[in-house]
C-alpha cells in the first residue's frame, strides 16, 4: 500500500522493514471505471489520489529461480514506497513484502540484506533484470466512518517490456484492491462481490511480473498464473500420471518438501518464530521419503544425500533441541511448590538458557550460507529434475505404498518389541529412541502416501503418531534427566541446595516410567492385524 504502510519488524542494521501485503487483483478493459463502493463493507466514503507514474525493473536469475518460486524482487521508483522491494508469498493473495530503500549509488544494485535473504534460491547465479513495468496507477482511498483508511483501490494501466533474454512488450490494465494495515479481510470480499457484479473478473495471473513474464516468453504467451516449472520432466515413458504411478506420488511428496525447506530457509534469515523447527522438519521428512521408498528412488543416490540432509538437521537442531528443553525445565521448576523452591533455581535455569546462544543464530545462518548447504540444495534440485527412478516406479501408487507402509510398520514392531524386552534401565532407553525414530519413519511415509491412499494411510499416520508421541515424551525425559543432573552439579560446586534438580530429576523418571507403562496400550491400538487390513496387507 502506498500511503498505509506501517513499518514492522526493522531489521537492525540492515536497513529493511517487512509488512504483510493481502491483496486481490482484477482485469480490466483500457477504459474501466470503478463502480461506487460507497457502503461496502463499512467504506464511507472514497477518495481519490491522483495519477502516479511508477516504473519497476525486476530481477532474477537467468532460469528465473525467483518466479518459479512465486517470489518477486523489484527496484521501483516513483509513489511513495519507492525502493526495493523482495515480496515472498504467504497464501493465495497474501505475501510479506521485505523494503530496502534506494541509495545514491548509481549502479544501485540489489542489496545485500535483500540478497541474502534469497541466497537458497539464486546460489551461485547471477540476478539480473528481467522484466520493466511502467505503470500509470489511478489511486483511491477506501475511507471508514472515523476517515480511516481500510484498503487502497487502484486501476493501473500497465506497459510491460522483456530485458535480457528477449525483447516483447504486452499492456494491460488491471484492478488491484490492498487491504490496509490490520484490515478487516471480510472487506476484501464485498468489494469483490461488488466488482463482480460489475463484470470485472479475478487476475489468472498471480502478479503483474507472473503475467509479464508468460506474456512476452519466446515462445509466445503462456499460463499466466506464476507457477513457473521448477524441475524438468522426468525420463519419458517411466512414469505413468502423477496422480497414479508411484513415482509421481513420491516425487510429488519430495518437490513438496524441497520447496518447504526452501520456504523455511528465508523465514529462517528473516528470524520468523518456529521457522528453525519448521525447516529442519522438512529436512527429516525428505530424508525420511529417500529411506522408505528405497523401491521407488535408486538408494546409491539418496542416500549420499540422506547424509547431508541428517547434518543439516543436525546443525539447526542445537539451538531448537536447547530451547525446547529450556521451555520443558521452565515449567517444571513453575511447577514447584514456593515451600520446596530452595536455593537460586529459577536464576541458574535462567543462566543455563542463556548459555552458549548468544551466538546460535549466526551459527545457524553461517550454516545456510555455506557452500556444502547451498550444494546440498542443488543435489536436490538435479534428483528431483531428473529422478533415479527404479522399476517399482512406473507401478501404480496403490500396489507400491501399501507394502512400503507395512515394511516400516514391521521395523518399528520389531524395535518396540527389542525395547520392551529388556528391563528398565538405559540400554532400554536408547532402544525406545531408536524405536522412536522407527515411529516418526514410518509416520512420514503415510502421511506422504495420503495422496494416493486416502483414508488407510491417514489412519496409519495417525496411529504412528501416536506411538511416536509416547516415545517421543520418553526421549525428552531421558534428556531432560541428564541436564538436571548437570545442573545438580553446578549448583552443589557453587555452594547451591541441589534440591529443586533433585526433585525434578525424580519427577521425569516417574514420567519416563509411566509412559512405559503406557506404550504396550498405544502399541495394542496400532496391532499388526488392523494395519494390514487397512493397507490391504
Amino acid at each position: 500500500m502506498a500511503d498505509t504502510k506501517r513499518d514492522a519488524d526493522r531489521k537492525p542494521g540492515t536497513g529493511t522493514r517487512t509488512k504483510r501485503e493481502i491483496e486481490r487483483k482484477y482485469d480490466a478493459a483500457a477504459d474501466s471505471a470503478l463502480p461506487d463502493l460507497t457502503g461496502v463493507g463499512g467504506v464511507a466514503d472514497v477518495v481519490g489520489q491522483g495519477v502516479t507514474d511508477l516504473d519497476a525493473v525486476y530481477y532474477d536469475t537467468p532460469d528465473e529461480r525467483l518466479a518459479a518460486a512465486s517470489i518477486t524482487l523489484r527496484r521501483r521508483t516513483g509513489g511513495s514506497d519507492a525502493g526495493w522491494h523482495l515480496k515472498l508469498p504467504v497464501a493465495h493473495g497474501t505475501r510479506d513484502e521485505v523494503h530496502a530503500p534506494l541509495t545514491d549509488d548509481p549502479s544501485d544494485d540489489v542489496p545485500d540484506a535483500l540478497r541474502d535473504l534469497v541466497r537458497a534460491h539464486v546460489r551461485g547465479a547471477d540476478l539480473a533484470p528481467v522484466v520493466r513495468l511502467r505503470s500509470a496507477r489511478d489511486l483511491h482511498h477506501l475511507l471508514g466512518g472515523d476517515g480511516a483508511v481500510l484498503a487502497e483501490i487502484s486501476v493501473d494501466g500497465v506497459l510491460a517490456e522483456r530485458l535480457g533474454s528477449g525483447t516483447g512488450t504486452v499492456a494491460w490494465t488491471e484492478i488491484e484492491v490492498e487491504l490496509a494495515d490490520g484490515g478487516d479481510p471480510a472487506l476484501l470480499d464485498k468489494v469483490d462481490k461488488k466488482l463482480r457484479k460489475a463484470g470485472v473478473r479475478p487476475s489468472a495471473a498471480s502478479s503483474k511480473l507472473a503475467r509479464a513474464l508468460a506474456e512476452t516468453a519466446d515462445g509466445g504467451p503462456g499460463p499466466a498464473s506464476g507457477d513457473t516449472a521448477r524441475d524438468k520432466p522426468g525420463r519419458p515413458g517411466t512414469l505413468q500420471s502423477a496422480d497414479a504411478s508411484a513415482g509421481g506420488h513420491v516425487l510429488a511428496y519430495c518437490r513438496k518438501q524441497r520447496d518447504a525447506l526452501l520456504e523455511w530457509d528465508v523465514a529462517v534469515r528473516q528470524d520468523v518464530p518456529d521457522s528453525v523447527h519448521k525447516m529442519r522438519v522438512a529436512t527429516r521428512r525428505l530424508r525420511s521419503a529417500f529411506k522408505s521408498y528405497r523401491k521407488v528412488l535408486d538408494r546409491t543416490v539418496t542416500d549420499p544425500l540422506g547424509d547431508e540432509l541428517k547434518w543439516l538437521a543436525a546443525e539447526l537442531g542445537v539451538d531448537r533441541d536447547r530451547e525446547v528443553l529450556l521451555d520443558r525445565l521452565t515449567a517444571a521448576v513453575d511447577d514447584v511448590p514456593r515451600t520446596l523452591l530452595l536455593g537460586p533455581a529459577r536464576a541458574r535455569l535462567q543462566v543455563w538458557g542463556v548459555a552458549g546462544r548468544a551466538d546460535a543464530r549466526q551459527l545457524t545462518l553461517t550454516v545456510l550460507d555455506s557452500e556444502r548447504y547451498l550444494l546440498l540444495v542443488d543435489r536436490l534440485d538435479t534428483l528431483l529434475a531428473d529422478p533415479p527412478l527404479r522399476k517399482a516406479a512406473a507401478a501404480p501408487a496403490t500396489d507400491v505404498l501399501p507394502k512400503v507402509l507395512l515394511k516400516d510398520y514391521g521395523r518399528l514392531a520389531a524395535r518396540v518389541g527389542d525395547a520392551l524386552a529388556l528391563a528398565p534401565g538405559e540400554e532400554r532407553d536408547l532402544a525406545l529412541h531408536e524405536a522412536r525414530k522407527a515411529a516418526k519413519r514410518a509416520r512420514y511415509a503415510g502421511e506422504a502416501a495420503k495422496p494416493a491412499l486416502g483414508k488407510a494411510a491417514a489412519r496409519f499416520a495417525k496411529r504412528m503418531k501416536a506411538v511416536q508421541t509416547v516415545l517421543g515424551e520418553h526421549q525428552d525425559s531421558v534428556v531432560a534427566r541428564e541436564t538436571l543432573r548437570d545442573l545438580a552439579v553446578q549448583a552443589h560446586a557453587a555452594g547451591e541446595s541441589a534440591f529443586v534438580w533433585g526433585l525434578l530429576y525424580g519427577r521425569e523418571e516417574a514420567a519416563a516410567a509411566a509412559g512405559e507403562r503406557e506404550l504396550p496400550e498405544v502399541w495394542g491400538r496400532a496391532a499388526r492385524p488392523k494395519v494390514r487390513s487397512a493397507l490391504g496387507g
